[in-house]
């Protein structure tokens, strides 16, 4: 029981028990001198003698044990977490000797081991990033490749989820809704004759042509379904070359690994790594979601404990009223931005749609859940998603007495925001998205692999933010 509770608490705890234990003995003491005194002495000034011993007693003990939280227990906690971002997160966090210096050599002692570690690890990965750089290379020379053939080509695994898509089906799929990997084709195309294509193919196991059209039967495409002899199959569309991007435009979006499906376990047992995350952002007309609006929704999706490249979402919003002066002064945004842009109802489905079978991660979450869920009833949709919040996830890593700002955090990890990105909706979801990244090896480093492990430890942190996972176990 007790090596759950943090460093600090149970040095607390070890003093106070301390106090509590002096005050025991003297009061034994004083009891055993009284009684050995002649029977008409009063008890008197034995008690005042007992309540100012352990008045004095407490404050000392009170006053040894704020010394040695100051000097001792904070600094472990530091070190801890410098060591774990060197660790886990590969930050180039600098072990702070002045704040340690009460710790003897254990300071330079860590250092020394943390700098060595360090150096093999960037020899190692100096050869990954040569050898990542030829793989782009050539990513980008196949991406050129592909846009200059008249398709768009999307892989598909055996469960109809998308697994890789060129620039040119990115494209095509942008004008039904934005592309995701993992999304199953269905959220792009009508399911009737997709599933008798489908099923031809299956039978046949040859390639099969048909025309594919939207959901909304708004739009229709001449298709085909390709088998491979591993798993999954190719879907190629043919594409209208006056509409085609230059070369470069988009990159080439995939994960193999999605080609192997299985069943995914419940989300209180998922590992965070395994999971997909949409981090993001809102910039509103102030601070109370009772009465304000929304003007910028930004989002950013995140796939096996990496950002996807290239799958975003950034959309202005109509307020239907003027934006005020004090809330342009902060996030830029005028009256002229959001002209001709969607309303909340609109851009909030378009979002749903984008962070489908997705966690949301955000940056003080409550805040931003709450224009969406105060608009659930028009938008005609729940959110009800599983949610992550970076600042209780930074109180579980970095202990509650650190600042948990968004900016405290990148700096603390060492993530750059661009300054003319600072407090747009985008570049505060892309910077809350590189946290949630490095902030997941720093987790697991401490235990705290699967979903449902990290809930139940964010709850201990409830003084902080309140949780809006009401159907997870805790």
């Amino acid at each position: 029981m007790f090596t759950r509770l943090s460093l600090r608490l149970r040095i607390f705890l070890f003093f106070g028990l301390l106090a509590l234990g002096g005050a025991a003995l003297a009061a034994g003491a004083l009891w055993f001198g009284w009684s050995r005194t002649a029977g008409g002495t009063s008890p008197a000034p034995f008690v005042t003698a007992f309540l100012i011993f352990a008045f004095l007693n407490s404050g000392l003990a009170l006053g040894v044990w704020l010394l040695f939280d100051e000097n001792v227990a904070k600094p472990i906690d530091r070190l801890a977490a410098d060591l774990r971002l060197r660790a886990h997160a590969g930050v180039e966090a600098k072990v702070d000797r002045d704040a340690a210096r009460y710790l003897g050599d254990l300071a330079p002692a860590a250092e020394a081991v943390s700098t060595t570690l360090t150096t093999s690890v960037l020899d190692s990965a100096a050869h990954v990033a040569r050898e990542t750089e030829r793989l782009q290379a050539e990513t980008l020379r196949l991406t050129a490749l592909l846009t200059e053939i008249p398709v768009a080509m999307i892989l598909v695994n055996p469960a109809h989820e998308i697994v890789l898509y060129d620039g040119q089906a990115a494209d095509l799929l942008s004008r039904i809704t934005p592309p995701r990997l993992k999304a199953p084709l269905t959220d792009y195309f009508d399911p009737t004759s997709l599933s008798a294509a489908q099923s031809d193919m299956a039978k046949t196991q040859q390639e099969v042509s048909f025309t594919a059209e939207d959901p909304h039967r708004r739009m229709s495409f001449s298709a085909r379904l390709k088998p491979l002899e591993a798993e999954g199959y190719m879907m190629i569309l043919e594409v209208d070359q006056t509409v085609r991007r230059p070369a470069g435009s988009r990159p080439l979006v995939y994960d193999f690994g999605l080609l192997q499906v299985s069943d995914p376990p419940a989300i209180q047992d998922s590992r965070l790594s395994d999971l997909c995350l949409v981090a993001f952002d809102t910039e509103t007309t102030g601070l109370f979601p009772a009465k304000d609006d929304v003007v910028q929704i930004g989002a950013v999706r995140i796939l096996k404990g990496g950002i996807v490249a290239g799958e975003t979402f950034d959309s202005f919003v109509d307020p239907g009223r003027p934006i005020p002066p004090d809330s342009t002064r902060i996030h830029h945004i005028t009256d002229a931005d959001v002209a001709g842009a969607p309303d909340f109802v609109t851009a909030g489905r378009a979002f749903h749609t984008f962070a489908k079978d997705a966690v949301l991660v955000a940056h003080n979450a409550p805040f931003d859940l709450a224009f969406l869920r105060r608009a659930e009833t028009d938008m005609g949709v729940a959110w009800d998603h599983p949610v992550l919040d970076t600042v209780l996830l930074s109180a579980v890593v970095f202990g509650t007495t650190e600042v948990h700002t968004l900016d405290a955090l990148c700096d603390r990890l060492g993530i750059v925001i661009p300054p003319d990105l600072r407090h747009s909706a985008l570049g505060d979801a892309q910077a809350t998205a590189e946290v949630v990244v490095k902030l997941i090896p720093l987790l697991a480093g401490k235990g705290l692999n699967t979903f449902g492990d990290v809930i139940r430890e964010t709850r201990k942190h409830g003084r902080l933010l309140e949780d809006l996972n009401d159907t997870v176990p805790g």
